[in-house]
């Protein structure tokens, strides 16, 4: 049956997180909240949501992942592990908007209209506005809080930011089960990262000289 389906996901916009589910039901979940131990932490992860729940890579139909938004780094480790193992096992591979993932967690409590909000650094928000059921009104964005629309906020930013958005009670952090039960029928985003911004490593737009100062025609 389609709904019993064994789902790996995987999420690295924020911190590392992996859930495994088979249809509704949660088999194994693991967080680690160091955003800087993408890498080392991420294929552990996996391997012991699968020793959990007694299967193996081969056992999983389709592989969830969050797309973003987030940081470059971390969000590219999540994606290219998921889209390497999912070509290595033949697995079907589904890429979500992490912010999805968030308000599918707060759309049974909802009462009305709200945002999801993640924190992007620099002082600034990953955002999405989302109707009471859930579907998302828009693309994701990048800004200050303050622009930020007026509406009740979950996610981890309405913690950074109580005093600068709506914050409301309700998720802080992505749940990896149900990123894993109901990342199979959040809308299909794509399979390109959702960076919004440019990283902070860029390629050079022109050639730097390798003449000392004095051979530019700048005087001593």
């Amino acid at each position: 049956m389609a709904d019993e389906r064994v789902v790996l996901a995987i999420d690295t916009s924020t911190v590392v997180n992996v859930g495994l589910a088979r249809g509704t039901d949660v088999l194994a979940t693991a967080t680690v909240e160091d955003r800087m131990a993408h890498v080392e932490q991420l294929t552990p992860l996996i391997r012991a949501c699968l020793a959990q729940a007694g299967l193996r890579l081969t056992d999983v139909q389709e592989i969830v992942v969050g797309l973003g938004p987030g940081p470059f780094t971390g969000l590219r480790v999540g994606i290219v592990t998921a889209q390497t193992l999912a070509a290595v096992g033949g697995q079907d591979l589904h890429g979500i908007c992490s912010l999805d993932a968030l308000a599918a967690q707060y759309a049974d409590q909802a009462p009305a209209e709200f945002v999801v909000a993640t924190d992007a650094r620099r002082r600034e928000v990953y955002w999405a506005a989302y109707a009471a059921d859930g579907r998302r009104q828009g693309a994701a964005q990048v800004g200050p809080p303050l622009e930020v629309p007026r509406r009740a906020t979950i996610g981890p930013a309405a913690a950074v930011y109580p005093d600068q958005l709506v914050a409301v009670p309700g998720p802080r952090f992505l749940d990896a089960g149900v990123l894993a039960t109901a990342g199979p029928s959040l809308p299909d985003a794509g399979s390109a990262p959702l960076y919004l911004r440019r990283p902070d490593a860029t390629e050079p737009t022109r050639r730097k000289s390798v003449l000392p100062l004095t051979a530019r025609g700048v005087r001593r």
